[in-house]
């Protein structure tokens, strides 16, 4: 998607060499600001991640033992939206999907606002801010927990936690496009594919820890303060997470040229980021790339319960661990590009990844009710994930002029999580109307296409 003399510029920037040695991992950590900015990151990550897992704990605990099967409010809600109400972890879902409703609707529609804001405003006050500002607002999850007036059966704190959500994720939409356009005004242009390759290793590590050690986590800081005498300890973590990331962020010190004050809409500030990519082939092009890519991703979350359930020693409650696999290999395909992806044709990278991506899919019909199988080729879905994720991030980064920054990382989120919802509702209708390879084939046909259009033979 990038044409001939971009690719001619970027070859010769790969054959240059770096001061420094190689453009790697270690390269790029010994970068005060970015290694700041990459702790903030994981921590503010993190407490992404334990939020969800604190909001489904709260309501395990305190809103389901108390809501009756018979409760036709959300017995009607259930109905509407196909989806069962009668035991006790349906109830649980059907709850916890309002807080995943209450956090992705900001994300679908405030990120291109937010990247407005970005270029606005100082990028390091905007990220401390958003940091600070949720460490605040958690803080009230306990008072949730009084009794108070009811509506549809269930106490005035759920609603008060779908609320706390939903400003919850607000913030985030802030925090997003900064970051992203801080990156390249923190690492010189030779060493983005490494730290986005780190960025990209970190944030499917705090997915996998988060959702995984979140339970555990917040049962073993309740017990640890229940026996000092303090009840509650379980509501510290999330503050903990989202101060340290704000401290972490406030020490880098950022030369950036803000925007002069402007009066301009921000419909027309946001039209400004869209033109930029109506002009520029080469971040058009990746920018579908992450699109496409991510709502593969967000199929693979509705497949990964059928391919589960046929598997024996997993069945649909354990697809979970087919989720962790390929993020695993997310993470490895990212260690392998910081390492060596500076040697290679970006262009062929990407093309790479979304043909391993076409072959891992064709691959996962046929080897329906094999563990092992399953496994490996959810692990090369990954890699190959990552090996398009990471160039295509790179690209925009590289490509996007300053002063643009935050309105195209705006309008990227706005993108990404609509590719991440709609597959979600798609991909299940299709799977229950036409079963689950047709699917997968479909799902390669268009992975194979977006490989082809890459036009990897190209001499570089």
């Amino acid at each position: 998607m990038s044409n001939r003399t971009l690719d001619n510029a970027e070859n010769a920037l790969l054959k240059k060499k770096h001061p420094q040695g190689p453009n790697g991992l270690k390269a790029v950590i010994q970068l005060e600001g970015f290694r700041k900015l990459w702790i903030g990151q994981i921590f503010s990550q993190l407490a992404d991640k334990f939020y969800i897992v604190l909001m489904v704990y709260l309501i395990a605990q305190y809103w389901v033992s108390s809501t009756p099967q018979n409760n036709e409010a959300l017995a009607g809600v259930a109905a509407a939206i196909r989806m069962d109400f009668a035991t006790r972890a349906q109830r649980i879902t059907l709850l916890a999907t309002g807080i995943y409703v209450a956090n992705t609707v900001p994300a679908m529609v405030l990120g291109s606002v937010a990247g407005v804001v970005a270029d606005r405003w100082h990028k390091c006050r905007l990220m401390i801010a958003s940091n600070g500002l949720r460490a605040l607002l958690v803080l009230f999850a306990p008072i949730c927990l009084l009794p108070g007036p009811s509506l549809m059966g269930l106490s005035w704190g759920y609603w008060a936690l779908l609320m706390m959500t939903f400003f919850e994720s607000i913030l985030t939409q802030f925090f997003a496009p900064a970051e992203q356009a801080a990156i390249p005004l923190l690492v010189p242009k030779e060493n983005l594919l490494a730290a986005n390759s780190l960025y990209q290793a970190t944030s499917m590590g705090a997915t996998i820890v988060g959702f995984a050690l979140g339970d555990p986590i917040l049962r073993l800081l309740k017990q640890c303060f229940m026996t000092l005498g303090f009840n509650g300890g379980e509501f510290l973590l999330l503050p903990f997470c989202y101060g340290m990331a704000a401290l972490s962020i406030s020490g880098i010190k950022l030369k950036e040229k803000l925007k002069a004050t402007s009066h301009e809409s921000f419909l027309k500030e946001i039209g400004e980021g869209v033109q930029v990519l109506r002009e520029r082939p080469t971040l058009r092009g990746a920018m579908i790339n992450l699109v496409l890519l991510y709502s593969l991703l967000a199929a693979l979350y509705v497949l990964a319960i059928s391919l589960a359930s046929s598997i024996q020693e997993l069945g649909p409650t354990r697809f979970g661990t087919l989720l962790a696999v390929t993020g695993l290999g997310m993470a490895l395909g990212a260690v392998i590009i910081a390492q060596v992806g500076h040697n290679f044709n970006r262009r062929k990278i990407a093309a790479t990844g979304l043909a391993a991506i076409t072959l891992s899919l064709i691959l996962l019909g046929q080897a329906r009710g094999l563990l092992l199988w399953t496994v490996i080729y959810c692990s090369l879905l990954g890699i190959g994930a990552a090996l398009v994720a990471i160039p295509a991030q790179t690209t925009l980064q590289e490509d996007t002029p300053e002063a643009t920054r935050g309105k195209v990382f705006g309008l990227q989120n706005n993108l990404v999580n609509i590719a991440l919802s709609l597959p979600l509702v798609l991909a299940g209708t299709l799977v229950s109307k036409y079963g689950l390879i047709p699917v997968l084939w479909l799902l390669a046909f268009l992975a194979f296409i977006a490989a082809v259009l890459e036009h990897p033979w190209r001499r570089c």
